[in-house]
């Protein structure tokens, strides 16, 4: 009789075999770090052009902050949507369980190399950014309010690339609904220019359903001093964790349901 195969938790080795295989994806540099500070320097650049010299910095961190929100997108929204769905097309999660590694030990170790890799990109942004352009110094609490934001965004990231991931079970289509969602997000949310508040009526009401809306055009508020209602925001936080845990739970049933079959 054979022996069963002690199950192995998330451990460091683990760890850097998800950064890896995270690091060896190129739009995770292309989307994830060149493209965020690339719209910066170009929407800046025009900002300065017709702005008066006293409201440069304050333009400037408006769009610093909107540009931010890119990373969390690039990194773990396309990022883990594109790594995962071809480990599952090519059946590797099951070889890994064949080794000895969890499901539980896999999904930890992939948030860990995926928010680790979130935060690097997230300080090398902010430090190319208060080299080269002219912005506003924060609050302390401006700062744990902006990295809070992130860190929830994407951990709900996470769970709705998770689950389009395994609804589809391979890398086309998974890829294209997520590169479709990346960039209507973008639009919809102030980041490509235009603000919110500038679209059609229809497309402002289902912006106004996401955090990232509210991130991308009212932090600047209270970034140096002042107040801000944060109520519209918690509301926005709890639809769009409330979509994506939904479809995590949608596409994990309809997994069990043909592995039962």
């Amino acid at each position: 009789m054979g022996t069963a195969v002690k199950s192995k938790k998330c451990n460091k080795r683990l760890v850097i075999y998800e950064l890896r295989n995270l690091l060896g994806n190129p739009f995770v540099y292309i989307f994830g770090i060149i493209f965020p500070i690339l719209m910066l320097l170009i929407i800046t650049r025009a900002i300065e052009a017709e702005t008066a010299k006293e409201f440069i910095p304050y333009a400037n961190t408006s769009v610093f902050i909107s540009m931010s929100l890119i990373i969390p997108m690039a990194v773990i929204f396309l990022g883990y949507s594109a790594n995962y769905s071809q480990e599952l097309e090519k059946e590797i999660p099951l070889r890994m369980e064949l080794f000895g590694y969890s499901q539980k030990s896999m999904m930890l170790s992939k948030i860990i190399a995926h928010f680790l890799v979130m935060a690097a990109g997230l300080v090398l942004y902010a430090a190319i950014s208060y080299a080269v352009i002219d912005l506003q110094m924060p609050r302390v609490g401006s700062i744990l309010c902006l990295l809070i934001c992130h860190i929830l965004l994407g951990l709900m990231f996470f769970a709705l690339a998770h689950g389009v991931s395994v609804f589809f079970k391979k890398f086309g289509p998974t890829y294209a609904v997520m590169m479709g969602l990346y960039f209507g997000i973008m639009i919809l949310c102030g980041m490509m220019g235009v603000k919110t508040d500038q679209l059609p009526k229809a497309a402002r009401l289902i912006a106004n359903l996401l955090p990232m809306t509210y991130i991308s055009n009212d932090f600047i508020q209270f970034w140096r001093e002042g107040s801000y209602n944060f109520v519209p925001l918690i509301q926005a936080f709890l639809f769009l964790g409330a979509v994506s845990g939904i479809v995590l739970v949608f596409a994990l049933q309809k997994s069990r349901r043909k592995k039962g079959n």
